[in-house]
């Protein structure tokens, strides 16, 4: 028994491979691009682990992901692999494009091909994991519900429509050809080996380095911030228990708006690593011009995975931030490590 994950080397992917060999030694192949957000170091203890392989490789590359499957027969594949920085999409939307739209396409018919040749339980149980965003379903209003798995579309930015797309696919892969696909939906993860770029650790990063703390517009864009275990455990959960065709959202039932949380980390860095001038971080605060069609608020409804399949986040959000800043401040070396090899968001 093994398991193909792709996008092992990012933020959520290398969590899940991580957490895998904290509880199972069944074997992992890991495939990943290693593009500017992808290193190998955040697969920590794992990426030596003899039941680890890792493949250098996009899942847009066919015969690569042809070749492993044939090699390696796995059980389930987990796709994490992905394009993910709405800044960067909006910026350049085309490797968003070719990432999460036509890659995703590539390794489904790797996928399906593969499908085809299994027989008796090994066809009957195999899976194929689509890891997604709660971006596809465009913006809430401050009193609107949150997103359930029932929502329709509206993506809003080329990030969001790229994922959209990618899901729309896998469920077209089920319809049509039969193809026992499983697709989650997060909210906004956070914690450690959290890619320096994104909002949490660049606060984080910044504030220990003196720079401005940059904040979009007035800063009160909501977001449901769930800790990356949490997300991965849940993963896990849909994996094991998910029904064939169905999606799942998986969220933090952490609501808060974007100033907030960059206060908080201010606080928590106040007192864990004050600054010798006895003044508090939360001073470096910078309010900059808005990003184009920043959506304003994002929440997920997360009943339909805790009714059917029995998942909850085990982490607050004030525990879980907690554990992030404190990990962010000892491990400096790997933040300098890949952020050395990333080019800057421009």
């Amino acid at each position: 028994m093994t398991l193909l994950v792709t996008g092992s080397a990012g933020f959520i992917g290398s969590c899940f491979v991580r957490q895998h060999f904290q509880i199972d030694n069944e074997p992992v192949v890991s495939l990943d691009a290693l593009t500017y957000a992808g290193h190998l170091s955040t697969l920590g203890a794992a990426k030596d682990r003899p039941e680890h392989t890792f493949v250098h490789a996009s899942i847009g590359d066919a015969d690569v992901v042809r070749k492993v499957l044939a090699e390696h027969q796995p059980r389930a594949v987990l796709n994490f692999a992905a394009e993910s920085h709405v800044d960067r999409s909006i910026l350049g939307p085309e490797e968003f494009i070719q990432t999460n739209v036509v890659g995703t396409y590539r390794l489904l018919e790797c996928v399906r091909e593969y499908w085809s040749t299994l027989h008796g339980t090994a066809k009957t149980n195999f899976r194929f994991l689509h890891v997604s965003t709660d971006e596809v379903y465009g913006t809430l209003g401050p009193n609107d519900a949150p997103f359930a798995e029932t929502n329709k579309y509206e993506p809003n930015s080329p990030y969001s429509a790229s994922k959209a797309a990618s899901d729309h696919l896998v469920r077209a892969w089920h319809h049509t050809y039969g193809l026992p696909v499983l697709t989650t939906n997060c909210s906004n993860n956070y914690g450690p080996y959290h890619f320096p770029e994104k909002l949490i650790p660049l606060i984080i990063n910044n504030a220990l380095r003196g720079k401005p703390l940059p904040v979009y517009g007035d800063g009160m864009q909501v977001r449901d911030w769930l800790f990356v275990e949490d997300h991965t455990r849940g993963i896990r959960t849909v994996l094991d228990k998910g029904t064939p065709g169905e999606t799942y959202n998986i969220g933090g039932w952490n609501e808060m708006a974007n100033i907030e949380v960059v206060k908080l980390v201010c606080t928590l860095l106040d007192e864990l690593q004050p600054k010798a001038d006895g003044h508090s971080y939360a001073q470096q605060i910078q309010f900059v011009t808005d990003r184009p069609g920043h959506d304003r608020r994002y929440a997920i409804d997360a009943r339909k995975i805790e009714r059917e399949l029995g998942w909850r986040p085990q982490e607050t959000f004030e525990s879980g931030i907690r554990k992030t800043v404190q990990w962010f401040l000892q491990n400096q070396d790997w933040v300098e490590l890949v952020m050395h090899r990333a080019s800057p968001v421009r």
